[in-house]
């Protein structure tokens, strides 16, 4: 950067550096004249002066702008009244710089208003939240799910419910549950899920909430329609017999009664009479065995929960079915990882369950050369014990798949469709869930999440 000769500065300097040897000579002279010395003094007063007014119509202010910026107040612009080039040049960059400040705080603010609006219109509830309870955001779905208008912390949502305060605070990252809200004669089962997250070195909780009344309704809806279907399906199988052999009974007898000279029954008319009332018999007993087992399945007893060790369970149950397994020539194995996995569960209702899903691997099997069950216990990445029943049987087609759950439905001509049924309530008691994967030729694999 070249020094500039024609500025006032080095004019002001000159000057007074003049002034300052004319007054060292003159008061060096011996002919000094005092009138002399108070004007070169004046004179040298006057150019300090001039000189220090000249620095600072050159001197920038930055203390403003880094007020400015501190203080987002982008507004100031710089100008100083010379001719430098270089103050011009620092003068047009801090401009320039202030320009650039002032456009990303506005697109800032434009991107934070366009999310702002998409929280506040978006069709799920959201609440976010501090450690100390505090609400950040509260967009209109969640007001409208809630029945408030406003709430400045979480507590003041106890007045909708302490049970959803409750959860709030106590769900964790990825986690899940259900509520029931009432609001006078309306009631709402909401889902609420759970998010923590650190902001600004701040930890802050994401709720998001939605109502799902409306698809539990649907899917209430469903289930009982494939329930009376499968009911009206196994009882007009056994009624109906019964009523027509039943009939056929009633209507000899009459005739028999109605003329007395022809009531002797030969031997052959017995044995028919016999049989249509024996089939009448084991068909009504059929039909009480299915009620009894739809009793059996809407009164599960709660688990009596305790520490079960995987591995010891699943070799307990393989060897239950050694012999059996043997005979068909089954292979049966067990794995688990890690060796001293347990769950907090009721024995014997898991064994029920695991028992179930054995016997059905069983009954998978067709005409092949290698029939394989692997029993396997691991824990998943949430740290969720999942014990496997697998086996490289017949498969189940895609259609069955999504009904074998349903109650007294089944794919087995002898199946009273209970096994699944039940094995699916048990893990609703233990608060966990059964899942099946299977493809046609190649196996199925029941999942127990515990």
């Amino acid at each position: 950067m070249g020094f500039n000769w024609r500025s006032p500065l080095v004019t002001r300097i000159a000057i007074l550096m003049a002034t300052l040897v004319l007054f060292a000579f003159v008061v060096a002279s011996k002919d000094r004249s005092f009138f002399l010395i108070l004007a070169l003094l004046g004179a040298i007063i006057f150019q300090v002066k001039k000189l220090l007014e000249e620095a600072e119509a050159h001197d920038i202010p930055l203390s403003s702008i880094f007020n400015s910026i501190r203080f987002d107040e982008l507004t100031q612009t710089f100008k100083a009244d010379n001719a430098s080039p270089q103050v011009e040049k620092l003068q047009r960059e801090l401009n320039e710089a202030l320009a650039k400040l002032k456009q990303a705080r506005k697109e800032k603010d434009s991107e934070y208003q366009f999310f702002k609006n998409i929280v506040q219109h978006v069709g799920i509830g959201l609440l976010t939240f501090k450690r100390d309870g505090s609400i950040q955001i509260m967009n209109s779905a969640a007001k409208r799910l809630l029945r408030v208008s406003k709430a400045d912390t979480v507590e003041d949502l106890k007045a909708v419910s302490e049970t959803l305060v409750t959860t709030f605070l106590k769900l964790k990252t990825g986690g899940r549950e259900l509520l029931q809200l009432k609001f006078g004669d309306e009631t709402i089962q909401l889902s609420v899920f759970a998010i923590e997250l650190t902001l600004r070195d701040e930890e802050v909780k994401l709720i998001s909430m939605s109502n799902i009344q409306s698809e539990l309704e649907e899917k209430e809806m469903e289930a009982w329609q494939n329930l009376v279907r499968v009911l009206t399906h196994e009882i007009m199988n056994s009624v109906t017999p019964i009523s027509s052999l039943a009939g056929i009974v009633e209507e000899d007898l009459k005739k028999r009664i109605d003329r007395p000279t022809e009531s002797e029954l030969k031997k052959e008319e017995l044995e028919d009479m016999y049989l249509s009332v024996q089939t009448i018999s084991k068909r009504s007993a059929g039909l009480i065995k299915f009620v009894k087992e739809f009793r059996n399945l809407s009164q599960i007893p709660k688990p009596k929960l305790a520490e079960v060790h995987v591995r010891e369970l699943l070799d307990e149950l393989a060897q239950l079915h050694k012999k059996e397994l043997s005979d068909k020539q089954i292979n049966i194995t067990v794995s688990v990882d890690p060796p001293n996995l347990f769950v907090l569960a009721d024995k014997t209702m898991i064994e029920q369950v695991i028992i179930n899903l054995i016997k059905n691997a069983i009954q998978a099997f067709e005409e092949q050369p290698e029939k394989q069950i692997e029993l396997t216990g691991y824990s998943n990445e949430k740290g969720r014990t999942i014990i496997s029943v697998k086996d490289n049987g017949s498969g189940i087609d895609s259609e069955a798949l999504e009904k074998i759950f349903i109650p007294f439905y089944s794919t087995k001509k002898t199946g009273s469709g209970i096994g699944l049924s039940l094995s699916k309530q048990i893990m609703r008691q233990h608060e966990g869930n059964i899942t099946v994967k299977s493809e046609l030729g190649k196996g199925t694999e029941f999942l127990l999440r515990f």
